[in-house]
């Protein structure tokens, strides 16, 4: 199942309270990019850092729902976390690795392994 049932769903958007977008919202994007045809998706850098824009990028997008996984009871963690483990199998079987992308932040912080997938440049 890569849904989250109703009480979940509240309990994880109640803890996510001052995220910037609703996770409900974030886990529809990150399937609407897993839909996209062809075998292997590219990441799409955003045009722009605004809140909005920012979420042009997938990677970007995978970010909240990972720092709310943290903030979350232990239920709702679990639950949370088959979806998204479910969800990263596929955004991995259909991304490439890019073993040239930077491993850190500007700060100096691990950048997650969905930041270091190959993006498409036009």
């Amino acid at each position: 199942m890569d849904r989250l049932s109703p009480a979940v769903s509240a309990e994880v958007q109640w803890t996510a309270t001052g995220r910037h977008h609703p996770i409900g919202d974030l886990l529809r994007r990150y399937r609407a990019f897993l839909r996209s045809p062809g075998s292997r998706l590219r990441l799409t850098p955003a045009v722009c850092p605004a809140p909005l824009c920012a979420l042009d990028d997938v990677a970007v997008v995978r970010d909240e729902p990972a720092d709310a996984y943290r903030a979350l009871p232990p239920e709702a963690r679990r639950a949370l976390g088959r979806v998204l483990r479910l969800l990263d199998a596929e955004f991995r079987r259909r991304t490439v690795f890019d073993r040239d992308a930077a491993t850190t932040d500007r700060s100096g912080s691990p950048r997650p392994w969905w930041h270091r997938q190959l993006y498409a440049y036009e």
